[in-house]
């Protein structure tokens, strides 16, 4: 017997009434906090019954998972970036990569994610696993492949891990600690291009070009 395929309407509107839960538990989470947000404040909130709401979602922890996976696919490095013919061309690509990221994780959505992400790794644990895998692993990722592709063109020499380390650390310096204690302001976009740009200098003088 064939599966049984649902129509097109009907996955839909699933996908309306997901969104419209996810939005209404992280707006929960961001004010209330993860551990005195109860699924009924959620459901009430998204206007959908609690059988909805577990029958899509299961539990509360497995709604802060989807926040942050979903915020997560945000972080993916742009597919579009140039082949890497020369140093000039690997300056653009470290400026594209790292004004992506900044733009994307300053975002104050997005801080909030990671901020209820870090208070619930105890409780919660399954969270801190979600923003390690489907936000700092990919991104991490991503900087490395550029990495070895650029001391596989011969543009600059050392570990690809190491520099994918040390050009984060050049492009975040405090501002995530600074963000998360909500001390500082999102950067405006001229100050995230600005952060970008002067990292990837940086990061090309301490590895210049073989010989």
């Amino acid at each position: 017997m064939s599966p049984k395929i649902k129509p097109p309407e009907e996955d839909t509107e699933a996908t309306a009434v997901r969104k419209k839960i996810l939005g209404a538990a992280l707006s929960a989470f961001m004010e209330g906090g993860y551990a005195q947000t109860s699924t009924l404040e959620i459901a009430t909130r998204a206007r959908v019954s609690k059988r909805e709401l577990y029958a899509l979602f299961g539990n509360k922890e497995a709604m802060l998972v989807a926040c942050i996976t979903e915020r997560g696919q945000r972080l993916k490095a742009p597919a579009d970036l140039p082949a890497l013919r020369d140093r000039d061309i690997l300056a653009k690509v470290l400026i594209a990569f790292g004004t992506t990221l900044l733009t994307e994780t300053t975002d104050p959505v997005v801080v909030a994610v990671f901020r209820l992400a870090i208070s619930e790794t105890v409780q919660a644990p399954k969270v801190a696993q979600a923003l390690e895998e489907t936000a700092r692993k990919p991104t991490r990722d991503s900087l490395r492949t550029i990495m070895a592709n650029a001391k596989s063109a011969g543009l600059v020499t050392g570990d690809p891990e190491t520099m994918t380390h040390k050009f984060l650390g050049l492009l975040w310096g405090d501002l995530m600690t600074g963000l998360l204690l909500q001390a500082i302001n999102r950067p405006s976009a001229n100050e995230i291009a600005r952060r970008a740009s002067d990292a990837s200098t940086a990061f090309l003088k301490l590895y210049p070009a073989p010989g």
